[in-house]
């Protein structure tokens, strides 16, 4: 397990996965700051791994770059950010969506993550060093009925890929992580309230169970880590192979244990 070292910010950071890679990323050794427009929980979530907590929301451009600022100035440059704000929406048809829902996912989820990777990204690019993980999702890689989320998590995909080609001989690594279905607290409240089916979850997953967020934190430490110091611009699918599951349907589903493989 490679150690990290260096202030960290993770946007979103006092809930679910940002949480999550808070707490990974800390034992690690990261001086961890906790980047999030609920500073009551941020500040819960700071407390308990040993951190700093700030208000900011993604989508508030000048408020982030403000952050930034303050940041730099109190804890010193930044050497990590892990992009993990973020809003979901209701699986609903298009001409259900209002308009306004479609606009404030997109510039949360999109823009936001854009403005996160130009505030902290810009100024690691001077230090010509520092490493980013962008939080997409697999929802952005395959058809589903959100017709907000759906795309901004692709263009989180693609601004990755994009920052990267751009900040790569500045020496600023930028990956995504991309989870499946991850038992965070929303979708857990979700799965609470009879509005998703555990067992169709895991039906559709080859690993037989659902994503913890403490699965995608390793997977954000590792990338941010000496040990990834050669990769750049992936996108790293963590969804207990969900999108290799679905084609197996059409030949009656995935193996039984013991039934399949050459083990």
């Amino acid at each position: 397990m490679s150690r990290l070292s260096g202030v960290t910010v993770i946007t979103g950071g006092a809930s679910g996965i940002g949480a999550a890679c808070g707490r990974v990323l800390g034992e690690r050794g990261a001086e961890v700051v906790v980047l999030d427009r609920d500073i009551t929980r941020a500040r819960d979530v700071a407390v308990e791994i040993g951190g700093h907590a700030v208000a900011g929301d993604v989508g508030d451009a000048d408020a982030i770059e403000q952050a930034a600022d303050a940041i730099e100035r109190t804890h010193g440059p930044v050497e990590i950010l892990v992009n993990s704000a973020g809003v979901i929406q209701r699986p609903l048809s298009p001409e259900a969506l209002p308009m306004s829902v479609w606009d404030d996912v997109v510039r949360i989820d999109q823009r936001g993550t854009y403005v996160a990777c130009l505030a902290f990204g810009r100024r690691m690019a001077q230090r010509r060093r520092g490493a980013i993980v962008n939080i997409a999702s697999i929802a952005g890689i395959r058809s589903m009925p959100l017709h907000a989320y759906s795309p901004a998590k692709a263009a989180v995909i693609s601004i990755t890929e994009n920052l990267a080609a751009e900040w790569g001989r500045a020496g600023v690594r930028v990956n995504c992580v991309s989870p499946g279905y991850t038992r965070t607290p929303a979708l857990q409240a979700a799965i609470d309230r009879g509005e998703r089916d555990v067992s169709s979850l895991i039906a559709l997953s080859a690993l037989g169970r659902m994503v913890e967020p403490e699965d995608i934190a390793r997977a954000v430490a590792f990338l941010c880590s000496a040990e990834a110091g050669a990769i750049t611009g992936v996108n790293l699918p963590v969804d207990c192979g969900w999108l290799v599951t679905p084609s197996w349907l059409t030949y009656g589903g995935l193996p039984k244990p013991g039934n399949g493989g050459s083990i």
